[in-house]
């Protein structure tokens, strides 16, 4: 998890006046996204949002596996226009769709399971955002916990092709803190 601490890109205005990334994306293995999804039980009546999506993996395979809707948002144009065209290259499209859009100007009251690879720091600026949710959405974090937030259950996974370990968050809401 250390190396991922580096990641952090400074948060300034690029020159059209957008926010850059907070983060460097960092893709999430397909095992741990399907880890993700089963500890969330995500089903049919589903709708994910993917806080910093990334090239769209966790939207499209909550789409594919379990027919539930999704909508992925990144601040980064590139990864935008890249998971666009995954959602449009997997025949996903009426499922999910992807925005390009600060996280923290996001409205999440429409999502039923929320996802995320971000920073501890990150993750705590959402706990505000979580605590307008209503109660029992599901929110799972790959790596990075919030504290002060207690989470329901965490898992330990190993990389089947490296030695590389990922920890998993799960939390309903209303969030439980210490």
């Amino acid at each position: 998890m250390a190396p991922l601490l580096g990641l952090v890109a400074a948060c300034a205005s690029a020159r059209d006046g957008a926010r850059k990334p907070d983060v460097i994306y960092v893709p999430t293995p397909d095992f741990v996204v399907a880890r993700m999804l089963s500890m969330a039980r995500v089903g049919r009546t589903d709708v994910v949002y993917d806080l910093g999506c990334g090239d769209g993996r966790i939207v499209i395979a909550a789409a594919q596996r379990f027919g539930a809707r999704g909508v992925g948002f990144d601040i980064d144009p590139e990864r935008v226009r890249e998971a666009r065209a995954n959602v449009e290259r997997a025949g996903v499209g009426h499922l999910v769709r992807i925005e390009q859009a600060d996280i923290f100007t996001v409205d999440f009251k429409e999502a039923t399971v929320i996802t995320l690879y971000l920073l501890p720091s990150l993750n705590i600026r959402l706990l505000p955002q979580f605590a307008e949710l209503r109660p029992g959405v599901r929110i799972v974090s790959h790596d990075f916990s919030m504290e002060p937030a207690i989470p329901e259950q965490s898992v330990l996974l190993r990389d089947p092709n490296s030695e590389r370990e990922h920890l998993l968050y799960l939390w309903r809401t209303p969030v439980r803190r210490r």
